[in-house]
């Protein structure tokens, strides 16, 4: 079994997403960024991302809720948080329990501040205009 995991950008992943119906998004940030931001909208793809957040201190239930979550390992995975940090650390996780195409999606969902401490403009999923709703 050989394990891949990735780098990309949101449009990327979109682009992914569209393109590998077995295809998982999976956003790991907080329920209150979900409401308050927003989610990605895979609805035209015929899906939801699955919802999970992390915390390092809850890493066990995390890993138990992923392999329940997607249970072949075989499944391609993107993880997504609000810039790319979380995500990265739940990619290095899933490759670890086992999962064989795992990919943090770089710039999240919001991206880095812009000069004006802003997010959401300067890349990631919001900034590429990526479909999203209201969590």
């Amino acid at each position: 079994m050989t394990r891949m995991t990735g780098r990309i950008s949101a449009r990327e992943a979109w682009e992914a997403l569209q393109a590998e119906p077995r295809a998982v998004l999976i956003d790991v940030r907080t329920p209150e960024e979900w409401a308050q931001i927003g989610l990605p909208d895979l609805s035209g793809l015929g899906r939801a991302p699955v919802t999970l957040t992390w915390s390092p201190a809850a890493a066990p239930a995390f890993a138990e809720a992923l392999m329940q979550a997607v249970p072949d390992k075989a499944t391609p995975v993107y993880f997504l948080c609000r810039s790319g940090a979380r995500s990265q650390m739940t990619t290095d996780l899933a490759a670890y329990l086992g999962y064989e195409d795992v990919t943090n999606i770089v710039d999240g969902f919001e991206g880095p501040p812009d000069e004006s401490g802003r997010r959401g403009t300067v890349c990631g999923w919001q900034a590429e205009g990526l479909p999203q709703r209201k969590g």
